[in-house]
């Protein structure tokens, strides 16, 4: 009897062990997902972020391209994931646009935000043998031949679309004008551009670099109020068009809803040491990207204002419908039913 007593005890301390105090955050590799393809912008900045996160926790951290459906395949295995730290996105101002244009029912809402990261305006960019030296003379080139210039750089509807769009609806142009080409991002489009397939890509500068550094693409204005610092020769919009319209690509780091607080907190603190660090500054400003940091209620502040205004602009050039933006968002706890496992 002594012994079945000593049998049962060692058995009940043994399952009281592995009920004890959860291992260490992180006990495992984490992974960053990045809804759009290699070579971006985007890829870049996810990278670097992920090979300083290595350095500051020990453990491996893996950026996996989940690219499709204008940016919701990527977005939407972020928020269906399980909420512990180990599954984590770059997400990107696209998922202020998705669900206005109908393409998924995701929000802002249906992630936690940890720390906004980065900011680029988009830039105009046209083959460098084009016979626009100005942004004033493509757009005259546009109205002077509707539908005989194709735009690329992402999905319809997406970031770079909106931008485009957005300008030429705010100079007086129909932006149905200009027929968009979806690609899986803006590396595939610039591409296309090079050979010939599209006449404008509007993506980032940054993303552009290579090509203009290479005489392959010249970029006629950037969709901000100032000048890039890296591209002090290109124009503002304002400067090439009087136009007072600006877009730019923003992307933080998120989890999905429902993030235990302490390991929010910590990658908080770990990415801000990263975004404060010489490395990852030089990283940025020797690429063009633009940096910018805001920790997580700041991050949860700009995705509700940037989801507001997007809105706003998708409805009035055509993209969206007015009885959805005046429905508001909806329920993000309803969603979250079916979008996780």
């Amino acid at each position: 009897m002594r012994g079945v007593i000593l049998s049962f005890a060692l058995a009940v301390a043994v399952v009281a062990g592995g009920c004890g105090e959860p291992a260490e955050y992180p006990s495992r590799p984490i992974t960053i997902v990045v809804p759009w393809g290699a070579g971006g912008g985007t890829d870049a900045i996810a990278r670097m972020i992920a090979g300083m996160m290595e350095k500051e926790l020990g453990k491996p951290v893996n950026v996996v391209n989940r690219t499709g459906g204008n940016g919701v395949i990527g977005h939407q295995a972020v928020a269906g994931a399980e909420p512990d730290g180990y599954t984590l996105g770059l997400i990107t101002a696209e998922i202020a646009m998705m669900h206005w244009q109908g393409l998924t029912g995701l929000t802002h809402a249906d992630y936690t935000p940890v720390a906004l990261m980065s900011s680029d305006p988009a830039g105009v960019q046209v083959r460098a043998d084009a016979p626009y030296e100005t942004l004033e003379q493509l757009i005259e080139a546009i109205r002077d031949n509707p539908g005989g210039l194709k735009a690329s750089g992402c999905g319809q509807g997406c970031g770079w679309h909106i931008a485009l769009a957005g300008m030429l609806n705010d100079l007086g142009v129909d932006p149905s004008t200009v027929p968009w080409v979806p690609s899986n991002g803006a590396a595939p489009g610039l591409l296309d551009l090079v050979a010939g397939g599209v006449d404008i890509v509007p993506c980032s500068l940054p993303e552009a670099r290579s090509l203009i550094d290479a005489g392959r693409v010249k970029s006629l204005a950037i969709m901000d109020g100032s000048r890039a610092p890296l591209f002090p020769d290109v124009p503002t919009l304002g400067e090439a068009t009087g136009s007072d319209w600006s877009h730019a690509a923003w992307r933080g780091i998120a989890g999905p809803k429902g993030l235990p607080a302490e390991i929010s907190a910590r990658l908080q603190v770990m990415l801000q040491r990263i975004h404060d660090s010489s490395e990852f500054q030089e990283f940025m400003r020797s690429r063009g990207f633009g940096v910018a940091w805001g920790d997580a209620a700041t991050f949860a502040e700009h995705m509700r204002k940037s989801d507001e205004a997007m809105g706003r602009t998708i409805v009035a050039i055509g993209l969206g419908d007015w009885a959805a933006f005046g429905r508001g968002l909806p329920d993000a706890d309803s969603r979250n039913n079916t979008q996780r496992r």
